[in-house]
């Protein structure tokens, strides 16, 4: 089924009083949806698929100030890694982790939504068919990527449904559903230190309510740093995380166990990232958690 996208063909602002940068969603020139602060300026993230990748991700996603990128694309030690993304390892014995083509993703759409007020961010939201070996739809995947610029950070919200068109199982795996993967290479200044206070891999395979990776990008000697928040409403919750050897990050899914999903029905996970430079900040990323776990 060939894969087509949904774009809206306005340039649409959120008109937020009390916000210094409006986020716009702009059309970019490869298909895909940039979130900007204003005309001329570097997209904070990008929200795309291609014929070749049906599986949606984001790629760049940008430091706050714009200069430095923090996702990467397709890296030789990953190839199967997309920047930001979500992906389950096994769901009914196949594989959308490693798997993004259209024998896998199908019929993806992309469009936005834009409500006015600094309480409503910008939302892209996409929806695809996951395929059985057969070419059936087993699962319909609809994501909604939300964004809140704060000036000096910004918050990139996902709620992911899941709708079942048969009985789904979404099978134990040591990894799988949300992954990001930051520029690493070998030598690079990169550490991570979760809710429990555990660094780098030491919180691997162990729950937490969030988990902060840091890493120094381009040539600014900055660290670009990204914390992923597991809500609390999530089943599992506090997940058990996957934290790589090149500190490619992301709550494991159905780590714990199996998860079901019956025929008709849908299941909902909600995840926040913070986006920002420096030094690990607790105080703000306990602030978002806190923020994230009231809504």
């Amino acid at each position: 089924m060939k894969a087509r996208t949904v774009l809206s063909l306005l340039f649409l602002a959120v008109t937020c009083p009390a916000a210094d940068h409006p986020i716009k969603v702009l059309k970019a020139g490869d298909g895909g949806l940039d979130l900007v602060r204003g005309a001329g300026q570097p997209a904070l993230a990008r929200f795309l698929y291609t014929d070749s990748h049906g599986r949606p991700y984001l790629h760049p996603l940008r430091s706050p100030d714009g200069k430095a990128v923090l996702t990467q694309f397709s890296p030789g030690h990953h190839r199967h890694q997309t920047g930001l993304y979500w992906g389950p390892t096994r769901i009914n014995g196949r594989d959308y982790f490693h798997n993004y083509n259209q024998k896998f993703w199908s019929d993806t759409q992309i469009s936005h939504q834009v409500v006015a007020g600094e309480d409503h961010p910008t939302t892209i939201r996409s929806v695809s068919d996951l395929l059985g070996a057969r070419g059936e739809v087993i699962l319909q995947d609809e994501q909604r990527w939300s964004l809140i610029d704060h000036k000096s950070y910004y918050t990139l919200d996902l709620e992911w449904k899941g709708t079942a068109r048969v009985d789904v199982t979404i099978g134990r795996y040591a990894y799988g559903g949300l992954f990001l993967r930051m520029p690493w290479k070998r030598g690079i200044p990169a550490g991570c230190i979760n809710s429990e206070g555990l660094k780098n891999q030491a919180g691997e395979g162990k729950p937490a309510k969030w988990v902060d990776l840091g890493m120094q990008v381009a040539d600014t000697g900055k660290m670009g740093r990204i914390a992923i928040i597991d809500h609390p409403a999530n089943e599992n919750h506090p997940t058990l995380w996957r934290i790589d050897g090149q500190f490619g990050i992301g709550p494991a899914l159905s780590r714990k166990g199996n998860i079901k999903i019956p025929k008709g029905s849908s299941k909902v996970y909600r995840y926040r990232l913070v986006v920002y430079e420096g030094d690990h900040d607790p105080a703000l990323v306990e602030k978002e958690t806190s923020a994230f776990g009231d809504q």
